[in-house]
């Protein structure tokens, strides 16, 4: 997969800040609730945080496929925001994890950051195409520059921009390094530095990837990164490859650092409880096959996973479109009413 086909030209929209605990669920509460709750005056106050902080909540959500553009927005430079059919099926109120308990959450919003179309296309860079055992902030910066360059699908971002999304990425992934300015919080508020896919080195100073098994991360995972992958880039077939799997750029394998065989147990588990995929050894080659639509066994993977059914789930390109709004309580005119009379009720208390 090409660089272009993968991500988008967009570089360090994310403020700075890294996702915090909390964060994906807040961005999904917020566009469930109200379609201006990003851009409205009292935004900070409502979501509980500062301005720059509204914007990258609003940023990981999209980044995550957790919240979209309402395409009935008037505004279309700062639409409003609506939560995907993918994100309601993960955090609405009967979706599969309404509040974000389960560890394999993580791993799942981990491969949804990455999958096309990405809006991080350093990190798409770092995890897919970097070849180096150790690096550094300036060597991985060097190289995603490089990547970037030699692509040439779009103008080419100033380095400053480049270098605040390798720090975000370092700073969500790796093992947080205490320094006489990190504070308590930064020590232990990202949730994906639980994954362990990126380690740190104290006494080189270098990071490094971490190939191989991941003891947290579920095999129903892996096949839903593996079924989601397909829904959104493999067009006609039933089978591909493991080695495919886990080696093209883009694949699951390489954004769980996972090789063949770890491919193999995992989707072997998983194919002997679901009866429309099945492993196959062919003349030497380990394949994946299936027999209907790839997201619609994603989603049986994950009800199982999660031990619930949410109202209409989605995954895959269909994932990100918007929900119908029709499932939003928040924004039935039944809650309208009841926020309208709630909010006489407390001005009347003041005066």
């Amino acid at each position: 997969m090409r660089l272009a086909d993968a991500a988008e030209g967009v570089f360090a929209r994310h403020e700075t800040f890294h996702p915090r605990y909390g964060w994906f669920r807040k961005a999904y509460a917020t566009a469930a609730a109200n379609e201006r709750g990003f851009t409205a005056d009292d935004a900070p106050v409502a979501i509980g945080v500062g301005k720059n902080m509204v914007r990258s909540i609003k940023f990981w959500g999209l980044a995550a496929k957790i919240i979209t553009s309402d395409p009935e927005s008037v505004n279309k430079r700062s639409p409003d925001m609506i939560p995907t059919r993918f994100g309601h099926s993960l955090f609405g109120p009967d979706g599969w994890d309404p509040y974000m308990e389960d560890p394999g959450t993580v791993w799942l919003l981990h491969w949804m950051l990455l999958a096309p179309p990405s809006l991080l296309p350093v990190w798409w860079l770092a995890f897919n195409e970097l070849h180096a055992v150790n690096f550094d902030d300036e060597m991985l910066a060097g190289a995603i520059t490089a990547q970037i360059e030699a692509a040439g699908a779009w103008p080419m971002p100033h380095h400053t921009a480049i270098d605040k999304d390798v720090s975000a990425l370092l700073r969500t992934y790796a093992p947080a390094v205490r320094t006489s300015r990190t504070s308590f919080d930064d020590l232990l508020d990202c949730p994906m530095r639980e994954l362990g896919l990126i380690v740190h080195s104290a006494a080189t100073g270098n990071h490094r990837f971490v190939l191989g098994p991941k003891p947290t991360l579920p095999d129903e995972i892996v096949a839903l990164a593996v079924l989601d992958y397909l829904s959104r880039c493999r067009q006609g077939g039933r089978t591909i490859t493991l080695a495919h799997l886990a080696n093209e750029p883009g694949s699951p394998g390489r954004a769980f650092g996972l090789g063949e065989q770890d491919l193999h147990v995992a989707l072997d588990r998983i194919a002997k409880k679901q009866p429309s995929m099945e492993l196959l050894a062919t003349t030497g080659a380990q394949q994946v096959a299936w027999t209907t639509a790839a997201a619609e066994i994603a989603v049986a993977v994950l009800n199982d996973y999660y031990e619930t059914k949410p109202e209409a789930p989605a995954i895959g390109p269909e994932g990100d479109d918007p929900v119908d709004r029709d499932l939003l309580l928040e924004r039935s005119p039944a809650m309208s009413k009841l926020r309208e009379a709630n909010e006489r009720h407390r001005t009347e208390a003041i005066a």
